[in-house]
């Protein structure tokens, strides 16, 4: 069954670029990136993790860590870093695990509807949608999940955006409508009346008695 928002994130044990990690210990008190991709030595892949690269300062200064999931192996990682490192032009400086026995992709739902790994002769396509992106909360729960094919390379600035949505609306009676970023006006949840949202956040902007939006609360 494929993982839902608010399931635990299943925790597993893996090796890593970065040496031995057991996930839920390894994510610590703040927000998670796992984001995974079909094989190292591709071309679209290369791009994305070129741009988790860049984005690694992003990612730290919102107290998330950030994980990369592949079916190949430490050894092939640490090789593809430098791939990496020459397309983003920084180095990557993030862990990547090692789950060539599919441990990770199956216990988060990454393969295809038919999938097999050969012993031999393996292409991306064998693994094909294990392209996908989860934000996990500190308290282990999946916040988030985005699924990609093979063709088209993720948006990270749009992972970005989705991790300053969730953190601003997480446990706390707030949402964000289309297209909202950090310092746009969010909407108050109906939970609170007219008054009780208007003590809590400030002068509402009332465009439907279900639709009230507020200052960001930054």
């Amino acid at each position: 069954m494929s993982l839902r928002i608010n399931d635990v994130a299943p925790d597993f044990t893996a090796n890593s670029t970065e040496g031995e990690i057991r996930f839920h210990d390894w994510m610590g008190g703040g927000y998670t990136i796992l984001f995974s991709h079909p094989r190292d030595f591709t071309p679209v892949c290369t791009t994305e993790f070129g741009a988790v690269a860049q984005l690694v300062p992003e990612f730290e200064a919102r107290n998330t860590r950030v994980l990369g999931v592949s079916v190949d192996s430490v050894e092939d990682h640490a090789k593809w870093k430098n791939d990496i490192a020459h397309v983003a032009g920084v180095p990557a400086n993030f862990a990547i695990i090692d789950d060539s026995d599919l441990t990770v992709a199956k216990a988060y739902d990454m393969l295809p509807a038919e999938y097999y790994l050969p012993t031999e002769g393996r292409t991306p396509q064998h693994s094909a949608t294990v392209r996908t992106v989860f934000i996990i909360g500190p308290d282990k729960k999946v916040r988030l999940t985005m699924t990609y094919p093979m063709s088209i390379g993720r948006n990270f600035a749009e992972i970005v955006r989705a991790l300053d949505a969730v953190r601003k609306t997480d446990g706390v009676p707030l949402a964000t409508p289309a297209n909202w970023v950090p310092g746009q006006d969010v909407i108050v949840a109906t939970a609170l009346d007219n008054a009780a949202a208007e003590a809590k956040y400030g002068a509402l902007d009332i465009k439907l008695p279900y639709l009230r939006f507020a200052k960001d609360p930054a």
